[in-house]
């Protein structure tokens, strides 16, 4: 999957319809997240197989692994504690699911990051 030329764009009017969605562990939680900005940046919804743990879903998507300081905007990450995915807004934060909505944090509290497109 190729990023497509418009996907800044996208991925921003996502982040802004999103942006006071509140957490749902069926209908929107840090997996849809990722997989909604994934298409945001891509067009193309990846195909996954979902297994035991959220880091080797992620992986199987087939995304290349890069370290988190190497992150760029629209890329997912995995943060522990608990685990879960977000998107980097820039270079120093990425944006999780939240109770209320989206919660920006550093990007330094992630662990492995996947390079979309």
């Amino acid at each position: 999957m190729t990023r497509r030329s418009d996907w800044a764009a996208r991925l921003a009017a996502l982040l802004s319809a999103v942006e006071t969605r509140p957490f749902d562990s069926h209908r929107w939680n840090c997996g849809r997240f990722a997989l909604a900005a994934v298409e945001a940046v891509t067009g193309a919804r990846p195909r996954l197989r979902i297994l035991p743990d959220l880091m080797a879903t992620a992986d199987s998507a087939g995304f290349p692994r890069v370290a988190p300081l190497r992150a760029g905007m629209g890329d997912i990450v995995l943060a522990p504690d608990p685990h879960r995915l977000g998107v980097v807004l820039d270079a120093g934060r990425v944006a999780f699911v939240g109770p209320r909505g989206l919660l920006r944090a550093p990007i330094t509290l992630c662990t492995i990051a996947w390079r979309i497109g």
